[in-house]
């Protein structure tokens, strides 16, 4: 049986809220154990969460934890939602000097290939994938540009523990939480020892959908241009990496559930951090 414990996590990763049967609603949730060890944790329903417990990228907590029982990747952990207590944000001074130590204890690859042998022979489910290059920034429409039929009844359904949102807190909620009816997805190249190579992955990250609801605001319509410029030209001239989470029921599908964005570094601040 699971032990619970509390640990001091490193939120990296809050992906944006979906349907979730069970929680209502619920986000990814990941980043880095004080030990150095990922983690994992769900149910977060984040905007749900009382103020005080609301917690950004880049902010410790601490937390009640236990490893979950049913998700067997060794990274997802169960967590108490009433037990988060919130604290500093490392900030991104001195060009992320306090943010690069946390990022250089991260399972890091060149190669998305690299990482889904890890997740083969390891179960490795969370990683730091560092491509060579961005080549573009590709935006489809949603399936639905809605929330379906079942979809809006699983964030209405009133199955929280102890009934603890009443039906019209729940469609107030609801009501606010608007899908955002585009898929953003990266395409970059990375090196294999057979050459380059071409991949493409979604972006689900928070922050891309509330850019995209920002700029909608600000530029209506025109919306894509500023979006465009944020994610391909702003972030492609940065050292961007992308945070890769996997889907529990389908392991061999991965997304990207946070995108990470320093200052790119000297040659000479690579050769430090080596030595």
């Amino acid at each position: 049986m699971a032990l619970a414990r509390v640990e001091r996590i490193l939120i990296l990763a809050k992906t944006y809220p979906s349907p979730s049967a069970q929680y209502v609603e619920t986000s990814c949730v990941a980043g880095i154990a004080h030990d150095g060890s990922m983690r994992r944790l769900f149910p977060v329903p984040f905007r749900m969460v009382e103020d005080v417990r609301q917690f950004k990228k880049w902010q410790w907590v601490e937390v009640r934890v236990e490893k979950a029982s049913k998700d067997h990747r060794p990274e997802s952990h169960k967590v108490y939602i009433d037990t988060i207590h919130c604290g500093e944000v490392i900030d991104t001074k001195n060009a992320w000097a306090g943010r690069w130590p946390w990022l250089d204890k991260m399972p890091s690859f060149e190669s998305f290939d690299a990482i889904e042998a890890a997740r083969l022979t390891d179960g490795l489910s969370l990683a730091l994938l560092r491509p060579k290059r961005l080549l573009g920034l590709d935006i489809t429409k949603s399936r639905h540009t809605d929330w379906t039929d079942e979809e809006r009844e699983k964030l209405l359904q009133d199955q929280m523990q102890g009934s603890l949102f009443s039906e019209a807190e729940q469609r107030r909620e609801l009501k606010q939480l608007r899908k955002v009816p585009f898929d953003f997805y990266y395409r970059y190249l990375y090196d294999t020892q057979d050459g380059e190579k071409q991949h493409r992955h979604k972006i689900v990250d928070w922050e891309a959908g509330a850019l995209y609801w920002k700029c909608r605001q600000s530029y209506g319509s025109g919306w894509e241009g500023p979006f465009r410029a944020k994610l391909e030209e702003d972030l492609g001239n940065k050292e961007l990496m992308f945070l890769m989470g996997n889907l529990h029921r389908f392991q061999e599908q991965w997304l990207i559930v946070s995108l990470i964005y320093p200052p790119r570094r000297r040659p000479d601040e690579c050769q430090m951090v080596l030595l």
